[in-house]
């Protein structure tokens, strides 16, 4: 399995198949941009934002990939309510006032793909501090009532290395009343999130 600077995840490589083609795709706290990259490389343009301006002058120069240095923990929220995108990627990271924000910023049929690290983390490594470790099930707790929640994981895991994570895979589903279908025809028509890419 691969495990380089430039690989995605594999819980973000699992979920990507629910990602519009060519559909814009945010990058959240993107470092030097790993995520970002392999999305790239895949044909979608990528917006990349991070505080660490040096690391996203890592990305400068690559095709699809555009950057944004912000603070996200003690600036506003950088990206204007009505820029939309069709995966929201966030992994590695945890600052939960931003929580409402990633959810805002999906468009209709966006996927938010979430992985960081969870309660117990502290016994195996870093980070150990638990403001920066998610309590049991709190990804459900703070997305489902904003979307569809698709898959969720939380526990251990040895791969890439020992931890413990939790990870979610959401959409935000498309409001079937601006489309023109009724619910009587489309009753029998549910949506379908492939399980399997």
């Amino acid at each position: 399995m691969e495990h380089g600077a430039d690989f995605a995840s594999a819980w973000v490589r699992q979920w990507a198949h629910l990602v519009e083609a060519g559909g814009a795709v945010l990058d959240v706290a993107a470092g030097s941009g790993r995520h970002a990259r392999w999305f790239a490389s895949r044909g979608h343009p990528v917006l990349a934002v991070d505080r660490d301006e040096e690391a996203l002058g890592s990305l400068s120069g690559i095709e699809r990939i555009a950057t944004r240095a912000a603070d996200l923990e003690n600036a506003p929220w950088p990206l204007p309510a009505d820029e939309k995108f069709a995966a929201v990627v966030v992994t590695r990271y945890l600052h939960r006032p931003l929580f409402p924000h990633l959810a805002d910023a999906l468009a209709a049929g966006g996927i938010l793909i979430y992985e960081t690290f969870a309660l117990g983390n502290e016994t195996v490594g870093k980070p150990s501090n638990p403001a920066f470790l998610l309590a049991p099930g709190e990804l459900i707790d703070a997305f489902h009532s904003r979307l569809r929640i698709i898959a969720f994981q939380d526990g251990f895991t040895s791969d890439p290395r020992a931890s413990y994570v939790q990870r979610i895979c959401a959409v935000r589903e498309p409001d079937r009343s601006s489309t023109g279908l009724t619910v009587r025809n489309t009753a029998s028509l549910p949506p379908r999130y492939d399980l399997a890419g």
